[in-house]
């Protein structure tokens, strides 16, 4: 799969080493030099368990870090840098926050000048507050409150999808994108730009309006977008929070000042904006051998016409996976076609296919098949479960197929008036709207992604 500059973010992938040297005479010294060594390639983690963190994990590994989670509220203070990947609702979010008593001790480590790093929902609670979950409290650091997508100019939300950046400042953090480059977004609420915040603004994008996409003031930065779902270019930007002074973060901080004095920083023209995705579609099953494979057939019928009817074997899921994204598929979604089969739960090989494939693949993945509500051994699991074991697994949003249809049928038969029962309103609840994609498949066997 090839594609045009116009349809993919340069995903050249990006190198460097930080070496220094330490210089001690004795045993003693030479371990205290490692200790410091191994202390300023680690990062403290503050997840609260929602969402799909696993791939900011696997991000910070790539770079060459270790992690420390956050279990109790000293580990924010004992943090030398400190990243919080906020992931689903932010009403929920501050609810976690306040029962672990993080709240002062983050505020505290933000305010103490150490570096910080938010992620998507991790911006947003750096504000006054949200309009979301009915109106709650943020961390108040920032200015401003955030909101819903005004629906009214007729553009779809969630802003899910590549979008540029409009940098109104020069930065380590964002020094590696070109105006041209897109990031990966996918968000229902946004914080608006105002005198009252403009220190804080690094860059805004637009959807219909311009939000706030990246903020910045000293040592603490956060972005709207999820740089560890953005390819090489998202890379590059956590590096550039982790390693603001290496080689490769100051060359590119000098080319981002070259392009702004040439007046490239704001261009007009089609190159900016939301860009059209591809998405890799892999229709996953076990042969005969109880191996994953990818396979494609009529409609379920994936075995060859001829031979021994062995199931067609178009390669490994990760090596796949990881080739489109090597070529510069913009998303890779999983459809587990023969998942409605089984208990989920228990679908250990697809939920090792997505832990590999989130190592590999920094893009976001897409998983379906079998994500329903089902009963076992006497218990009862909602679609909920299932899903969330999905996501701790990498993915970043799940798949309905049959259930979307039955929860259309009960929709309609009760007024168009939604109870908050289906997998769908469940999942969402949790991790928003944007986690939820429905597919169905037609009779030429052709797959939807809604």
């Amino acid at each position: 799969m090839k594609l045009t500059s116009s349809q993919r973010v340069n995903r050249t992938a990006r190198s460097s080493s930080n070496s220094s040297s330490c210089l001690a005479p004795s045993q003693p010294a030479r371990q205290r030099c490692v200790a410091t060594r191994a202390a300023a390639k680690e990062v403290t983690l503050l997840d609260y368990g929602a969402g799909n963190v696993r791939s900011v994990r696997n991000a910070i590994k790539k770079l060459g870090y270790t992690i420390k989670d956050v279990s109790k509220p000293s580990d924010i203070t004992a943090a030398d840098k400190l990243i919080f990947p906020g992931v689903g609702a932010f009403g929920q979010a501050m609810d976690v926050l306040q029962q672990r008593n993080y709240v002062k001790p983050l505020v505290d480590y933000i305010q103490s000048g150490k570096p910080f790093f938010g992620i998507c929902l991790g911006l947003q609670l750096l504000f006054e507050g949200s309009t979301e979950s009915g109106g709650r409290e943020g961390l108040a650091l920032i200015p401003g409150q955030v909101s819903q997508f005004d629906t009214s100019r007729g553009l779809p939300v969630p802003h899910i999808g590549w979008n540029t950046l409009e940098q109104l400042r020069a930065s380590d953090l964002l020094a590696a994108a070109a105006p041209s480059d897109r990031v990966y977004f996918v968000h229902s609420y946004r914080a608006m730009p105002q005198e009252a915040n403009a220190d804080w603004v690094l860059s805004t994008t637009n959807y219909g309006e311009d939000f706030v996409s990246a903020v910045s003031k000293g040592a603490a930065m956060a972005t709207q977008f999820h740089p560890e779902k953005s390819g090489a270019l998202g890379l590059a930007i956590l590096r550039g929070f982790l390693e603001p002074e290496s080689d490769e973060a100051r060359a590119a901080a000098a080319a981002a000042n070259a392009r702004q004095l040439a007046g490239l920083a704001c261009p007009d023209g089609p190159e900016r904006g939301l860009a059209k995705r591809v998405i890799a579609c892999l229709d996953v099953r076990s042969n005969d051998s109880g191996d994953l494979v990818v396979t494609k057939g009529d409609q379920y019928d994936v075995r060859e016409k001829e031979g021994e009817r062995d199931v067609r074997n178009l390669g490994k899921p990760v090596e796949l996976a990881a080739r489109y994204f090597d070529e510069g598929a913009d998303e890779v979604a999983f459809l587990n076609i023969t998942g409605f089969r089984d208990c989920p739960l228990e679908d250990l090989p697809m939920l090792g296919v997505l832990q590999a494939a989130s190592e590999r693949v920094f893009v976001p993945l897409t998983v379906g098949g079998g994500i329903r509500g089902f009963s076992a051994q006497g218990r009862d699991y909602a679609a909920l479960t299932v899903a969330s074991e999905y996501f701790r697994s990498g993915a970043d949003k799940v798949s309905i197929g049959s259930d979307a249809v039955l929860a259309a049928e009960e929709y309609y038969a009760a007024g168009c008036v939604t109870n908050g029962s289906t997998a769908i309103e469940q999942i969402s609840e949790v991790y928003g709207k944007q986690a939820v994609v429905v597919s169905a498949v037609n009779s030429a066997a052709a797959r939807l992604c809604v």
